[in-house]
């Protein structure tokens, strides 16, 4: 029997996410997942399906960013003797847990690739900075990318185009498509269980700065008094010329903002102030098996965050089948909203407020199509089944 390749994949804590991907590399290959701590920084719940790879939790039962750094470097030196990896994957390069592991990887001359999604439109960069990152990328022989933004950075960063291959961003696809489809077919029982409304705007997101929350809220406030009826929305400038059939619809749709994060208070005031109470819902933060409800009841989906190197959250809304209305500084925009959706400039209050107004006039009929589309684009190639069975080649690895 031919020996698969072995790799090592690297990462904080392997969650949900990580999980579906490390099981589809390890149809193709003899995966370990290494985690520095099996405490995540949030309570995501555990996976839904067995691990056909091998696990190693390096400190069970302490976060890996409140221990010594000489204890970090001895314990990943270790794991490395003991499983042997032809190559090794690390996430990132921004933070000490990743540096440890291309130090320990340097040393015992072990290739690696690196897993990005960082991009230059996520920050303001420095030239000094810039420059320790080009050294630090210089010690990889391939990278792992989200999409065509994070090629372009790396490039500029010094990695050959030619070593780099995108699909890092996905998601158990089959897992959100199957499950909110189950809940469909019963969606009266569960919405009255849920408590959630008839109709309504899902967005998912920590409730921290860069999410942009604030104005979303905002922008759905100015929606509602826009859209006191669908009726009236077609009678707005940036919607009076579509011909939907929206006399079905007789009011405004919620908002249900999924999350929770240190600028809750702050977002509880605002809506409060706006007295959006009765129509912006809070449920809090749920943990992955609980996702699949919220997607599938709801009429569409919102992110609007200011910067977001990626955005998993698009990718559960899109295998979910819901039509989109995304941030363009979203990493994963130019590749997940096609045909599906919209994009809109996250500083522009106005403009959000128009396209919750165009989307909330769709007629059943017209949004049938989005959804569909945005099963096509995940199947295209963002599924973890095709971009997680790695093909590594020898001159790639040098």
């Amino acid at each position: 029997m031919e020996r698969k390749p072995a790799v090592a994949v690297v990462f904080h804590h392997i969650g949900p996410y990580h999980h579906a991907r490390l099981n589809c590399a390890a149809d193709k290959l003899s995966v370990t997942g290494i985690e520095w701590s099996a405490k995540g920084y949030d309570a995501w719940g555990a996976a839904a399906t067995p691990a056909r790879y091998h696990r190693v939790s390096l400190f069970p039962e302490a976060r890996h960013d409140r221990l010594d750094k000489a204890e970090l470097r001895c314990a990943f030196s270790w794991v490395l003797g003991q499983t042997n990896p032809d190559v090794v994957a690390v996430n990132g390069w921004n933070n000490f847990g990743s540096l440890i592991a291309a130090n320990c990887c340097v040393r015992r001359g072990i290739p690696m690739v690196v897993m990005s999604e960082s991009s230059r439109q996520d920050e303001p960069r420095t030239w000094w900075k810039e420059a320790i990152k080009r050294r630090v990328v210089g010690l990889y022989s391939a990278a792992f990318v989200g999409g065509q933004h994070h090629v372009d950075y790396l490039v500029e960063l010094g990695m050959p185009r030619e070593r780099m291959f995108t699909g890092y961003d996905v998601v158990d696809n089959a897992y959100f498509r199957e499950k909110t489809e189950a809940i469909r077919s019963q969606r009266s029982e569960v919405r009255e269980k849920y408590g959630l409304p008839e109709n309504y705007f899902l967005a998912s997101a920590r409730f921290i700065e860069k999410k942009n929350l604030p104005k979303l809220i905002q922008a759905y406030a100015e929606y509602r008094r826009r859209s006191s009826a669908f009726a009236k929305a077609t009678a707005d400038r940036e919607v009076r010329d579509r011909k939907s059939d929206i006399s079905h619809q007789h009011s405004a749709w919620d908002l249900v903002l999924l999350g929770d994060g240190p600028l809750k208070s702050d977002l509880c005031r605002l809506i409060a102030d706006l007295g959006l109470e009765a129509r912006v819902h809070l449920p809090g933060f749920r943990p992955y098996n609980d996702l699949p409800v919220f997607y599938a009841l709801a009429n569409a989906f919102v992110h609007a965050s200011t910067t977001e190197q990626w955005g998993l959250v698009v990718n559960e809304a899109i295998a979910s089948g819901l039509p989109v209305i995304i941030s363009n500084r979203c990493g994963c925009a130019p590749e997940l909203v096609n045909g599906n959706g919209f994009t809109f400039d996250p500083t522009d209050e106005h403009e959000l407020t128009a396209r919750l107004l165009e989307m909330a006039s769709l007629s059943d009929r017209e949004q049938k199509p989005l959804g569909e589309n945005s099963y096509r684009v995940l199947a295209k190639a963002w599924s973890a089944h095709p971009a997680w069975r790695w093909e590594f080649r020898e001159r790639d690895l040098e």
